[in-house]
């Protein structure tokens, strides 16, 4: 076979069985990263959402805040540094959110409701069972870390 027919086989082939490269933006949206947090020694684990907000807020772990309680449906903190930003009005929040209001507020929802308000996802805790009672009616600290 000559040279330029081999090459157009080649070509052709190409086309037929094309190769994939898994990036790593794939593997991630497969395996979502995680973190834990722990409010009186009882650790959840936390599903981040795909998100600049969430990555820049893993970059501050480990974080212990203590948050302040809020309307009887969440706790909140002012973070040390701004994150990146792009709200969206949920609509409903449910027990588990982890949400970034405004800039630098983090909240974290322990009850489900709907609400007008605008929040940056950051996450969500895989089993919020039991959160309610774990963080209770008054201001509490919060650990957040990796692995």
């Amino acid at each position: 076979m000559n040279k330029p027919c081999f090459l157009l086989l080649c070509l052709v082939a190409n086309g037929l069985f094309p190769v994939y490269a898994i990036t790593p933006g794939q593997t991630e949206k497969e395996n979502p990263m995680t973190i834990n947090m722990s409010i009186n020694q009882q650790t959840y684990e936390i599903s981040l959402s795909d998100t600049a907000a969430a990555k820049a807020f893993v970059e501050q772990l480990p974080l212990t805040l203590n948050m302040e309680e809020l309307n009887g449906n969440e706790k909140f903190a002012d973070l040390a540094h701004s994150l990146p930003t792009r709200q969206s009005r949920p609509g409903a929040l449910h027990a588990g959110d982890l949400m970034l209001y405004g800039h630098q507020t983090l909240v974290l929802f322990y009850e489900t409701f709907q609400t007008s308000y605008s929040y940056t996802p950051i996450g969500k805790v895989i089993a919020p069972e039991g959160l309610k009672k774990a963080v209770g009616d008054k201001n509490i600290a919060v650990h957040f870390y990796r692995d």
